[in-house]
């Protein structure tokens, strides 16, 4: 292992690590960025890119009124990099924030090649050894290779957690039968960037039926109270019940066919993936089917009879830790300080959570190294709520990872009557609270 000359050594080359390594740098700090891919890969990834995205290319809405659309607010008031980068990379996806994965990998290793005080480093690490003066930001998400993770239960002295996720498969639009699909956003809110496939009842009821009797990859260890919550494989939710597609990822409300002017029973979208509008991936068809299977079950959707599949979906074993009792509030491990956690590894779940995750690490470090003290985010933030909050509540016997949402954020002073304008006010008060917090915080890293 390269010894650790840089200020700072940020193990992980995903979302939360190119973020944190950014924003340290931005600081004035020196960082070396390690990335053991494309050496050593993992089940997911598929290239060794920096910040690639393993699993669908939304970074969900964009939209005030939801958890996603707060936190992207947030981030955007405290100079976060990689949301920058993600819509210079985006492509057409209605309210939702989607990315060319490719070219928005490609924009986050130019941003970092042109950081001066940034070296990347394709190197695996397996130990992580103390240096005065030193600092360790471990941001190796869920997949984080088995060696460092037997090291990480070693200094905690505790085992690691895991929950099993899943990947939805991506085809080509040359292979889609155009004339079968239509193009629409629900309730016609933004612009009709989804291909939507209709099934009427006797189409679903074959497909939910050839889902449930479909053979499923063998899974190590695989118990089904492990799935995440989620990313629930799309042949659990058919299992659970006749309709549960139909109330789920397949619920058709809001999409009339123009066509027919008929709501069918139920809708598959898919949404595109890339900016060339060449590849669309299935939402929310995250599973464990074997290849064979995914391609002879998912061709009975109308307009996907000759889908090429160019990704089938994947099912695979995440790692994080169980922060509550591992964690101190600054994200250290309370037996070695000199290492912090970030991104998915820490319970937070979801892509701009993760970049949440390491934006606040790297401040934290940034204000121990400069002498500063950076007070806690607002509890009526999304961030403070979720990183400041649920991560260290130790409530729960069993740690498991949380994605943003209403729910962790406190009640309204006032009553409002409708859940759509109540959202509307939490994210009104939060950017609020931030923009207060913003202006009272040490300038630890020149202009926000």
């Amino acid at each position: 292992m390269t010894s650790p000359t840089a200020e700072v050594s940020v193990v992980g080359g995903g979302l939360a690590g190119c973020e944190a390594a950014l924003q340290l740098a931005r600081c004035g700090i020196r960082v070396r960025l390690y990335e053991m891919r494309p050496e050593i890969t993992t089940p997911a990834h598929r290239s060794g890119n920096l910040a690639e995205i393993v699993c669908s290319n939304s970074l969900k809405s964009t939209a005030p009124g939801t958890p996603s659309g707060l936190l992207k607010q947030e981030l955007g008031l405290l100079g976060c990099r990689l949301l920058d980068l993600a819509k210079q990379a985006s492509v057409p996806a209605g309210s939702a924030l989607a990315v060319d994965k490719e070219e928005f990998s490609a924009r986050v290793e130019e941003a970092l090649a042109a950081e001066s005080g940034v070296e990347v480093v394709r190197e695996l690490i397996t130990e992580l050894p103390q240096q005065l003066g030193h600092h360790w930001v471990l941001a190796t998400g869920p997949l984080t290779e088995p060696n460092l993770a037997r090291e990480v239960g070693r200094i905690t002295g505790r085992p690691s957690l895991h929950f099993f996720d899943a990947i939805a498969p991506t085809v080509t639009l040359e292979s889609l039968d155009l004339e079968l699909l239509y193009r629409a956003a629900r309730y016609d809110r933004g612009d009709a960037d989804y291909l939507n496939a209709g099934l009427d009842h006797e189409q679903y009821d074959a497909f939910q039926q050839s889902l449930v009797e479909a053979e499923k990859a063998e899974v190590q260890e695989f118990d089904r109270g492990d799935l995440f919550a989620g990313c629930q494989p799309i042949e659990e939710i058919a299992a659970s019940g006749p309709q549960s597609l139909s109330f789920g990822p397949l619920r058709p409300v809001g999409l009339i066919d123009p066509k027919t002017g008929v709501r069918p029973h139920a809708v598959v979208q898919l949404r595109q993936e890339n900016r060339e509008g060449t590849l669309f991936g299935l939402v929310g068809f995250q599973t464990r089917l074997k290849f064979g299977e995914q391609k002879r079950t998912f061709r009975m959707i109308p307009g996907l009879e000759k889908a090429e599949f160019v990704r089938f979906g994947q099912l695979h074993r995440n790692f994080y830790l169980d922060s509550p009792r591992c964690l101190s509030r600054d994200f250290s491990l309370r037996e070695r300080p000199d290492i912090r956690i970030a991104g998915q590894i820490s319970g937070v779940e979801g892509y701009v959570e993760s970049i949440a995750s390491g934006w606040l690490t790297a401040w934290l470090i940034a204000s121990e190294l400069k002498g500063e003290n950076l007070p806690p985010l607002p509890t009526e933030t999304m961030m403070g709520a979720l990183l400041g909050g649920f991560l260290f509540d130790e409530t729960a016997l069993r740690f498991s990872p949380m994605n943003a949402n209403f729910g962790l954020l406190p009640d309204l002073a006032h009553k409002v009557r409708r859940k759509s304008e109540r959202k509307l006010a939490k994210s009104a008060r939060a950017m609020a609270a931030l923009e207060h917090w913003v202006g009272n915080i040490p300038n630890l890293c020149g202009s926000r």
